[in-house]
């Protein structure tokens, strides 16, 4: 019988070699090869000069989650791993139904601002500057918190103190921006910062730029997973509503419809509010039903990224 060790002792050499040579150019292409494209690409002074490959780029990030309506890709881009994704919506509306008043999206980002270690602003949108956005600041830029976020070129941000960061988010507020929250994969490719599970993502959103917007190509069943409206808040039309239509063309998800002279909202509504915010008629409305609200996206969001 041959000698098994002799078999064995050439593969196992070879499977160190693989793992050697696999690691080394991990090494070189996360610690010299990364850090170069991110200070050449992610700044405003590039993504102004190359407005036309940006929106290029925005393309093919539409086409991208389309791609989540094939199961080959749906099963093997960890963009679409409900794993690597979980976000939501935290609205802005100050009639909020049952919140006591509270300013639902103050109250949670307060509390993610205070929890995180660390906190940096970028200086600009690359949605909107890439977009050329008429309606909204392109130079309010995303709160990003963990310590990935401090991979994102300096040039392009700052590191933020809480009350800094505070302060950031209620200029965004005030200008009619909507946070969405959470772990974001796909944040981790459009920065270029490899996936270590600590990059917690406020992305500051208007509904004609944002990559996020994208989301309505993406099934309602992995919708579900991965981007999950606040626990206990929902949202409804009323009587009031004379089908005008306006909510329609401010839905990020495309959930709206006019139908028999009244509009109608679909499962795949985040519930964002962004509908009841521009609603001529008050004819949408919010309501929440979860006094623990705050605390259930901090602890949803806290158990799936460090930060």
């Amino acid at each position: 019988m041959p000698d098994r060790s002799l078999q064995e002792g050439p593969m196992a050499t070879k499977k160190i070699a693989t793992e050697y040579l696999r690691g080394t150019l991990d090494d070189v292409w996360t610690k010299k090869l990364l850090p170069g494209l991110r200070e050449r690409l992610f700044n405003e002074e590039a993504i102004t000069r190359n407005k036309r490959f940006a929106r290029s780029a925005f393309e093919f990030s539409k086409n991208f989650f389309k791609l989540s309506q094939i199961a080959f890709f749906r099963q093997r881009l960890p963009e679409m791993d409900p794993e690597r994704t979980n976000m939501s919506w935290i609205p802005i509306n100050q009639d909020i139904e049952g919140a006591g008043g509270m300013a639902l999206s103050q109250a949670v980002l307060d509390r993610l601002i205070d929890k995180a270690r660390h906190r940096v602003i970028v200086d600009f949108c690359g949605c909107r500057l890439a977009m050329g956005c008429k309606d909204y600041p392109v130079h309010i830029g995303c709160l990003m918190m963990g310590e990935s976020a401090l991979e994102i070129p300096e040039r392009s941000r700052r590191v933020a103190s809480a009350q800094e960061a505070k302060a950031h988010v209620r200029k965004a507020l005030e200008a009619g921006l909507i946070p969405i929250t959470g772990k974001a994969r796909i944040d981790n490719d459009l920065f270029m910062i490899p996936d270590k599970g600590k990059l917690l993502t406020v992305c500051l959103c208007c509904e004609c730029c944002c990559i996020t917007r994208f989301s309505r190509y993406m099934p309602q069943d992995l919708l579900d997973k991965v981007v999950h409206p606040v626990e206990g808040l929902s949202v409804s039309v009323t009587e009031e509503c004379i089908g005008c239509g306006v909510c329609v063309s401010k839905c990020y998800t495309n959930a709206i419809e006019v139908r028999d002279g009244k509009a109608r909202i679909s499962g795949m509504c985040r519930v964002c509010g962004r509908c009841a915010l521009h609603c001529p008629q008050h004819a949408i409305k919010l309501v929440l039903r979860n006094p623990r609200a705050v605390d259930d996206v901090v602890e949803r969001i806290s158990s799936v990224v460090e930060f």
